[in-house]
């Protein structure tokens, strides 16, 4: 059994951050370890205060698994200050992980802010250039590039952007752009791939940026392609989100414990 790093936030509602990472590690056959970034309080209905750790606690909780564990990837999610973003990249560049997907996390669906103004910055000049894969959202996207992203063209273009930032490879996540289907862009290699599926239309959608992060950092992990890996990915959030547990009074968590095996 491989072992999967997480490093973000913690959502004591499980249905985003290392919580759910882990449960989407545990779907795919792997063995997940966590280290926390910040302690948030929030549940389906939308996230109240957040209280960051500091850098150095971030940084010997990552010492401590690094040093013990066998670690075949690694995601990043929620990291809420430049220096915390600083203190990841120098240990994940030490580790010599190469297969680490950065989802870049900044603001809640409910526009809570999860990250200093300043992380953008920290994210392109330090982790971007670790990442095998960069997965922002449409909204994250915009903060990187300034460029309005709003359909598949302008998804294109910003994916082409980030990667002139320094990253290998790109997926913008265009779920919330309306449409009968869910639409990502992946780019990498001088590749340009659409992904579509079926949009599954559901309350039920906390954490799915997490469960994608998470799920491709698995599949790289075991030794899938890239392209394989997305594609694949972006098909077990769909099943979770099919067969969420329809929890919660708001946006609620999705069934991390979809198996992803169903869906070769």
């Amino acid at each position: 059994m491989i072992t999967i790093l997480t490093v973000a936030g913690f959502d004591p509602s499980a249905g985003a951050g290392v919580l759910a990472d882990i449960k989407t590690i545990g779907a795919f056959g792997c063995f997940g370890v966590a280290a926390v970034t910040s302690i948030t309080e929030q549940n389906t209905l939308g996230v109240f205060n957040a209280s960051h750790l500091e850098p150095d606690l971030i940084s010997n909780q990552i010492e401590a698994l690094l040093t013990d564990f066998n670690i075949a990837a690694a995601k990043t999610g929620m990291l809420p200050s430049s220096a915390s973003v600083e203190i990841v990249a120098e240990r994940l560049a030490a580790s010599g992980i190469r297969n680490i997907v950065v989802d870049p996390v900044l603001r809640s669906t409910s526009n809570y802010p999860l990250a200093d103004a300043d992380v953008v910055k920290a994210l392109v000049e330090c982790l971007l250039p670790l990442a095998a894969l960069v997965t922002p959202n449409v909204r994250e996207a915009a903060a990187m590039t300034n460029i309005e992203v709003k359909d598949i063209e302008s998804m294109e273009r910003a994916a082409r952007e980030i990667i002139g930032l320094g990253a290998k490879a790109v997926l913008v996540k265009g779920g919330d752009i309306e449409g009968d289907l869910a639409a990502d862009v992946l780019v990498f290699d001088k590749q340009c791939i659409t992904i579509n599926e079926p949009r599954v239309r559901s309350s039920s959608t906390h954490g799915t940026g997490c469960a994608l992060s998470s799920a491709i950092a698995c599949l790289l992990g075991r030794g899938s392609s890239l392209e394989e890996s997305v594609k694949r990915a972006k098909r077990y959030v769909a099943e979770a989100i099919r067969t969420a547990p329809g929890l919660g009074h708001g946006q609620g968590p999705l069934n991390n414990d979809a198996r992803e095996e169903s869906l070769v």
